[in-house]
């Protein structure tokens, strides 16, 4: 099959414009640190303005709300829901697969029904269920599973832990007065996307990358020789540090003791 450019799947977004109220600009630092490159083949995409999204959601237990659009966001994979509150107060939301206009969404402290976006606390959510924008600590803003067509399955609580196994089928605990949302978040063929020509990572902000070998000597470890040539030696980083087969994790994290299995190989 030709390897021919694909478009991202809009057929779940309803509106256009965003919701000014909920808009923020941020600074572009093009993966500089104080003026220098910090972050390597970054820079020079598109300009765009950062959605505020409610990523704790405390303030808002048991007040409904109700979707108005499904939109899109240029800061993340995933689409966002604009969600309106009965007190008046507008909020995105990641939203999950399935979830419509006029939909209703609820936080609370107690066993909700198992609907997309309904968030309550992993002691509440039965076995078995996906989950989405987990809060790895209660009270802080959720950071697990955000990302486009990700979702976390519920396994067995254990004492004041619940065990969530992660999309990379690594099993952690969760205290159980962490909040997390129902569902799968949307947008699963993001990862299915073939960007076809470099012109599109332009826009996105991913420059170009040049391959060590094809360096000059003093830019690279891998550079230098006569005609095209391997990398002759144990694979470097630019900077001469081992750059396959080493561990980079740090040996003492604080969340260490959480991880029940790691990740398969």
């Amino acid at each position: 099959m030709r390897n021919v450019r694909t478009k991202q799947d809009v057929s779940m977004i309803t509106k256009g414009k965003p919701e000014k109220g909920l808009l923020i600009s941020l600074a572009y630092r093009a993966g500089r640190s104080r003026g220098k490159i910090s972050t390597r083949h970054k820079g020079g995409r598109v300009k765009r303005r950062y959605r505020v999204i409610d990523f704790i959601g405390q303030d808002k237990v048991n007040i409904e709300g109700k979707v108005q659009a499904i939109e899109y966001d240029p800061y993340r994979s995933a689409r966002i829901a604009l969600i309106l509150y009965q007190d008046g107060e507008r909020r995105y939301l990641i939203a999950p697969q399935g979830l419509g206009v006029g939909d209703r969404v609820l936080t609370g402290r107690e066993k909700l029904p198992l609907k997309p976006a309904m968030r309550m606390p992993l002691a509440c959510i039965p076995s078995g269920t996906l989950v989405h924008n987990i809060q790895l600590l209660p009270g802080r803003p959720a950071s697990m599973v955000r990302s486009a067509g990700n979702a976390a399955q519920v396994m067995a609580a254990q004492g004041k832990w619940v065990q969530v196994k992660l999309p990379s089928s690594e099993v952690r605990l969760f205290p159980q007065d962490s909040l997390a949302s129902i569902g799968q978040v949307s947008n699963p063929e993001h990862s299915s996307i073939t960007w076809r020509k470099a012109g599109r990572m332009r826009w996105l902000g991913i420059r170009p990358s040049v391959r060590g070998v094809a360096m000059s000597p003093y830019a690279h470890p891998h550079g230098g020789g006569e005609g095209r040539t391997g990398e002759g030696r144990h694979p470097k980083t630019p900077w001469g540090k081992p750059a396959r087969g080493v561990k980079t994790r740090k040996k003492h994290k604080w969340s260490d003791r959480l991880i029940v299995q790691r990740r398969k190989k």
